[in-house]
């Protein structure tokens, strides 16, 4: 009867077992189905603009770098991965506490664990078979153990883990940097677009019905068919650049409602700006150079990532010392031949893989070397930086004698239109010639705003290499209002920074 009990489980235990064994081996592939897709698309376009402030009048520049710290998903994605960083760490801490490990179990067997002694001279059997365990028992420990090496191996772990987060802090500087170059540059070429938008209907208006008359004037014959043709074909030209000018300027709003993470399609207006004054850059050359040296990112980084290589070096070395594990504990047996079913215990152990040590010159020469690559590739880091900066002010210096060339060709398209409209007559050349100077004038008006914008790019681009922050180190709030009261300041400071003598 006793024997059966004892089967029974042990039968049960086998046939789950085996039910395991065939379920594992009947997975299959299971692709989602075009609901769980559909769903997945509609709960990750929600997730993408949720939790944003709405929209409220024109938006300043200030506003919209401050949308696009806050919203970005790019920059969203480094904020992530600076918090798992710091996660990381957290938990890197507490590999440096000992371990506290608690036990319990059971065990139960169908008879009894008996044993016999067997005398070695004669063979035979010396004692009779006796039971000194329980058919039943009950078991719990909780000890208490600490590893002098693990320790020594998780500090620096510790510190690696630390300076990897300081890493991604640094990352995350990098694509803030090219962020507000590319909102800088996005915002001023949407203001270039909301001011044509209310332009370019009115003359293409006047040009498509010029070009109607002048179909219906050689349909009646009143000039000749060459002249007509060659005045549809001057007006059909002009429609073209116009209509190619409106297309382009369609795309300026999209870009910068991306920068900012505004839902594509979503109405939205600028602050238009009557002066386009050009930012002024008069900081010397090696002044740029020495601040872009002290404050980039990626200098900063490799830093950083040199003394991550030298904490490896320094836990490879850490291995070779010997182990001195340190254990303590209270343990329970439930087993009724015991004489004391509750004891403590301590112990100590030390161990030492001796054909390690032959590793240490060989681990020594890899991390000289690993610093000297280190080394290396931060003087090339270096010269790479102090290129992109010459280069940045290069462009910024191309882009303000563009930016005012465009000026003067805006001033004199502005006057060319005026005359031509006060000159024009009631022919149709006298009409081709006002709409042609009024399509000429508005293409200007638009290489304007667009070399104001690739100017203000070259600027944002000298802030960029020069390691600037768009924030300052600490904000009072994560609100639109107080980020982009934050940006304003940080820009002030910038502007004292490249350009000394504003203040002056």
């Amino acid at each position: 009867m006793s024997s059966n009990r004892y089967r029974l489980p042990a039968r049960a235990l086998l046939a789950c077992l085996i039910a395991a064994a065939f379920a594992g081996c009947a997975v299959q592939p299971k692709a989602f189905t075009p609901a769980e897709r559909q769903a997945s698309v509609t709960a990750n376009r929600a997730a993408m603009f949720a939790a944003q402030e709405p929209v409220q009048g024109a938006i300043t520049l200030e506003e919209a770098m401050a949308r696009a710290i806050k919203y970005n998903l790019d920059h969203r994605l480094k904020l992530m991965e600076e918090a798992v960083s710091q996660r990381q760490l957290d938990l890197s801490r507490t590999e440096l506490l000992p371990k506290l490990v608690a036990q319990a179990g059971y065990t139960t067997r169908d008879n009894e664990l008996a044993s016999s002694s067997r005398d070695v001279s004669t063979g035979a059997q010396s004692l009779a078979p006796s039971a000194s365990s329980d058919r039943d028992r009950r078991s719990a420990d909780l000890g208490l153990s600490w590893n002098v090496l693990d320790f020594g191996v998780s500090y620096y772990q510790a510190q690696q883990h630390a300076d990897r987060y300081l890493v991604a802090q640094e990352r995350r500087r990098k694509v803030l940097h090219l962020l507000m170059q590319q909102t800088r540059q996005a915002y001023w070429q949407a203001v270039g677009a909301q001011q044509l938008d209310s332009k370019i209907e009115p003359v293409l208006q006047q040009a498509r019905s010029a070009l109607a008359d002048s179909r219906k004037v050689e349909v009646e014959r009143l000039r000749s068919p060459l002249e007509a043709l060659t005045y549809q074909r001057q007006l059909l030209d002009i429609v073209r650049q116009l209509e190619a000018v409106r297309d382009e300027l369609q795309q300026a709003k999209p870009r910068l409602a991306s920068v900012m993470n505004l839902e594509p399609g979503q109405p939205f207006s600028v602050v238009p700006s009557d002066a386009l004054n050009a930012p002024q850059v008069s900081l010397p050359t090696s002044r740029m150079e020495e601040t872009a040296l002290l404050k980039r990112p990626e200098l900063v980084e490799a830093q950083y990532n040199a003394r991550i290589g030298l904490l490896e070096t320094r836990k490879a070395m850490a291995r070779l010392l010997p182990g001195i594990e340190v254990n303590l504990g209270g343990h329970y047996d439930s087993n009724s031949y015991l004489v004391n079913n509750q004891w403590s215990g301590a112990g100590l152990r030390v161990s030492w893989n001796l054909l390690n040590v032959l590793n240490a010159d060989k681990i020594r020469g890899l991390a000289e070397a690993q610093a000297e690559v280190a080394h290396q590739q931060h003087l090339a880091l270096n010269m790479a930086v102090l290129t992109q900066v010459h280069v940045a002010h290069l462009e910024y210096l191309a882009r303000l004698r563009q930016y005012e060339m465009t000026q003067d060709m805006y001033s004199v398209e502005q006057r060319i239109l005026q005359y031509t409209r006060n000159a024009a007559s009631a022919s149709l050349q006298g009409k081709l010639e006002e709409i042609r100077a009024a399509a000429t004038a508005m293409m200007a008006e638009l290489r304007l705003y667009q070399s104001y914008g690739s100017l203000q790019g070259a600027y944002g681009q000298v802030i960029a290499t020069l390691g600037l922050d768009p924030l300052p180190q600490s904000v009072t709030g994560h609100d639109l209002k107080t980020l982009g009261e934050a940006v304003r300041s940080s820009e002030a400071a910038w502007v004292k920074t490249v350009n000394p003598g504003a203040g002056t």
